[in-house]
């Protein structure tokens, strides 16, 4: 066990210092880009990861806390003039503020009525901000939102190294929280009510309040991303809320394997390459996300826990879960 540990951890810090050390080697400005949106779904696959797969909530709403991230942040950077890197941490309160008025009809649902809700309230984020059009732009989405910035540097003339970075260290930061939560006692109950309600209540945990809990986290490192996303973009777009993407970012969960944290994150680097790989390829470009969702169901009939369960060892918490 100690030297599955120290594997792990030293496994760990090679990927994050060749993390680093990326934008020193890779000096195409198209790249990096495409490793920034990766590094950003990697955060929203990993917070959806957390209510989906540990706490057992089929959360398809999730996507709209991502968006929401997006127009809180991009209307307080704008609208209001508030500083973009204060406002992308109001992105984060704003979704989780929305996550705990889904929580009231969810906590007290199960299965497919779960499904059914939060999707729901995915639909009514997209028309409400569609009918908003005065303020958040509608159809036409909003544009030329302030980025951020730092004293002598500009972001916005470095080839997104610097974006690169803030983007990487967001993704670092999410995930040593995500692993915080989930090692905690909170984690363990969250895992005991997914395991076996019953079990869970009779030992005196309030299935409400950590569902409520749970709900909340997830989506205020969904809102995070999505106000680092417009920030980085400078575009707010309805297009955060389309179809395409709940099923990428779902893919880029079940692919990687549910409870593993780590399993999203590396799907959403795997798919965001190869989704965008496809779509320069000509006749691909629009079916590049069924041929996705085909990669989904062979990894799911042959590794039903995804590409984490290739690595036993890299989440003790991740055995015996349920399939999704």
């Amino acid at each position: 066990m100690a030297v599955f540990s120290n594997a792990r951890a030293w496994m760990i810090a090679a990927l994050i210092a060749a993390g680093l050390l990326v934008p020193f080697f890779v000096q195409d400005t198209y790249i990096r880009h495409l490793f920034i949106i990766a590094f950003i779904y990697g955060v929203v696959a990993a917070s959806w990861d957390l209510s989906l797969g540990y706490a057992g909530i089929f959360n398809f709403g999730h996507i709209a806390f991502f968006g929401i991230g997006v127009y809180a942040t991009g209307l307080s950077a704008k609208l209001l003039g508030m500083d973009p890197w204060f406002a992308m941490l109001v992105g984060g309160v704003a979704a989780g503020a929305a996550a705990a008025l889904v929580a009231l009809p969810v906590v007290r649902l199960q299965g497919v009525y779960v499904v059914l809700v939060t999707f729901a309230f995915s639909q009514l984020v997209l028309q409400l901000v569609i009918s908003q059009s005065a303020i958040t732009g509608g159809t036409q989405g909003m544009v030329r939102v302030p980025t951020i910035g730092l004293p002598g540097y500009n972001f916005l003339r470095d080839y997104k190294f610097g974006y690169y970075y803030v983007a990487f260290a967001l993704l670092i930061v999410s995930t040593l929280c995500l692993r915080l939560i989930v090692r905690s006692d909170f984690g363990l109950s969250i895992r005991a009510l997914r395991d076996n309600e019953d079990y869970g209540v009779s030992r005196g945990i309030s299935i409400g309040l950590q569902r409520l809990k749970v709900l909340v986290a997830s989506a205020f490192f969904a809102g995070l991303a999505g106000g680092f996303y417009v920030i980085y973009l400078r575009v707010a777009s309805p297009e955060v809320f389309d179809f395409s993407v709940v099923s990428l970012v779902l893919s880029m969960v079940l692919i990687g394997g549910t409870a593993s944290i780590y399993g999203p994150i590396f799907a959403a680097l795997a798919l965001t390459f190869a989704s965008e790989g496809l779509a320069n390829v000509e006749g691909l470009a629009e079916g590049r996300f069924i041929l996705v969702a085909v990669a989904m169901v062979i990894v799911l009939l042959f590794l039903p826990k995804g590409l984490a369960s290739l690595l036993p060892a890299i989440d003790r918490f991740s055995r015996n879960r349920p399939q999704t």
